[in-house]
């Protein structure tokens, strides 16, 4: 095995509830002489022994509720990764199991699959990365052959492009940026640039190295002035948030001798809050830079004018994401992956672990998560639990309302449609309140349906040790006019000042609808 999927295999186990399959993908398949039992079938599940094939293959058919709609890709086993859509709203995504790429229509529903002549035979690769030019490319990255592809939808031919790798490289995501293409090096250690005009194979890169040794490279986010930002981390001991002003150093290499001078000249660093480990995603909303912590159920704003970090809680994932049905799961996260910015400066991320896609309104401090209906029991602690498990959702796409995504363990694609009324809505009596440390006090909110619903149930979130909501409404209950509910939020006498956030809304099978309240914790 390379030495990088060693790497991963320790990185995701750590993370995920169970070991990512990222980690046994870059395994080697096993051979026969394991004594493995492999049935042929012709597809890609043939990657698979027989008793994986359900785990990395999937578990049941498409599934649909009233916000998502899933369909089966029609070669089995493909996991499907990375997703985006064209100019016609088409989907297009990256089968890792197959190095193809697969088109669906939409308007037809209808997929096209494209073989890859140039892709290894039997192999396989996660290919985090994927955009849409404007001359009707598609590039995206493949980290087991330390490549960059390029597919041309008009020949429909593919282009493998040597990834400049020196040691231990994994070219991530990928965003095509005007006359540039940009890439995150995740083990690599760095930002790399690339002019796509250039003919070769051996394309000519410019490298932005890390200014943290030992560290790895997150995803990268642009802002309305053309800043770079990405982040620096190490796994468990936290990192630093970076800025880079790809203008400047630009225009210093035009006007001044390169060698008198850093392209880390040009960067400027932010230390990440100490429970901020894990920033894999990254966004610029408004001006805003977000922050979504895979080892956590939060995502993060850094206002780059007060250099303050203020974290927002997702909801906890729902029992069926994980079943627990060895009790071994104390305290179940979320993990946000990826964050996107949509039309609305909205924040759209992927929870992982609990099956979900998200949108976080900043304007209304608002979080709506929809969830994925499909669920594999082998990614969850399920045993013969019903409707239990992860899709392994790890990549979505953003078009108008629609959020397209894929689904790596079940090899699906689905959608949802964002411009689908919401069922009920959350008025807060107010958005903030204040507590000294050491005291208690009650707080209003009203759930408001536009039809009458079953099993709803309350969502109550904070991350703060020293923050309690507690409220004495049942776990589950019918919702057929508004209802008042009321809250206790306390402070313990150990309070640290200043201004958090917590979460209060409430869910039913499909959907959670919340609200952020700001609590500021008095000197």
């Amino acid at each position: 095995m390379k030495k990088k999927g060693i790497i991963l295999a320790a990185f995701f186990a750590t993370i995920m509830l169970s070991s990512l399959g990222a980690s046994v993908f870059l395994k080697n398949t096993p051979t026969q002489s394991e004594d493995v039992l492999k049935t042929s079938t012709g597809t890609p599940a043939d990657n698979f022994p027989d008793a994986q094939r359900a785990q990395f293959c999937g578990s049941g058919d498409a599934k649909s509720t009233t916000f998502v709609k899933e369909y089966t890709i029609p070669t089995a086993c493909t996991n499907p990764l990375a997703i985006v859509t064209d100019y016609n709203g088409n989907a297009w995504f990256a089968q890792t199991n197959t190095g193809k790429l697969a088109k669906f229509d939409p308007n037809t529903e209808s997929f096209t699959e494209f073989d890859n002549p140039i892709w290894p035979k039997n192999g396989r690769s996660m290919m985090w990365g994927i955009d849409y030019s404007p001359d009707g490319s598609l590039w995206f990255t493949d980290e087991s052959y330390d490549s960059v592809w390029k597919f041309s939808t008009q020949d429909e031919k593919y282009q493998r492009i040597g990834y400049p790798s020196e040691g231990n490289s994994l070219p991530q995501k990928l965003k095509v940026d005007g006359s540039q293409i940009i890439i995150n090096d995740f083990t690599g250690n760095k930002i790399t640039f690339l002019d796509p005009t250039q003919s070769n194979d051996n394309l000519r890169y410019l490298s932005l190295p890390s200014p943290v040794n030992g560290s790895v490279t997150g995803d990268f986010a642009i802002d309305t002035d053309n800043n770079v930002w990405y982040t620096n981390w190490v796994f468990q001991q936290g990192g630093i948030l970076i800025k880079f002003d790809q203008e400047g150093y630009r225009n210093s290499v035009a006007n001044v001798d390169g060698d008198s001078f850093s392209i880390l000249d040009y960067t400027e660093l932010f230390q990440l809050p100490s429970e901020l480990l894990t920033p894999n995603g990254i966004a610029v909303s408004d001006g805003m830079i977000w922050l979504a912590d895979t080892s956590s159920s939060a995502v993060f704003n850094f206002d780059p004018v007060t250099q303050q970090f203020t974290q927002y809680v997702t909801s906890n994932p729902k029992i069926s994401t994980y079943g627990n049905s060895t009790g071994i799961i104390k305290s179940p996260i979320s993990r946000p992956y990826w964050i996107e910015t949509n039309s609305a400066e909205q924040l759209v991320f992927n929870e992982q672990t609990a099956n979900s896609i998200a949108i976080l309104d900043p304007k209304s401090e608002s979080l709506v998560e929809y969830m994925i209906p499909s669920k594999n029991p082998f990614w969850g602690d399920c045993d013969n639990i019903s409707d239990c498990g992860l899709a392994q959702v790890f990549d979505f796409a953003i078009n108008d309302d629609k959020i397209w995504f894929t689904e790596w363990v079940e090899n699906n694609i689905g959608v949802v449609d964002t411009s689908i009324a919401l069922p009920f809505e959350i008025e807060l009596d107010s958005k903030d309140i204040s507590l000294a440390p050491g005291e208690s006090r009650n707080f209003s909110f009203t759930i408001s349906p536009q039809q009458d619903l079953s099993d709803v149930s309350l969502i109550l979130s904070d991350p703060y040790n020293f923050l309690d909501v507690a409220s004495n409404v049942s776990d589950s209950f019918q919702l057929d006019a508004p209802r008042p509910v009321e809250v206790t939020i306390s402070a313990s006498d150990d309070a640290i000042p200043g201004k958090y956030k917590i979460l209060l809304g409430a869910q039913i099978k499909d959907v959670s609808i919340s609200k952020f309240v700001t609590v500021t914790i008095l000197p």
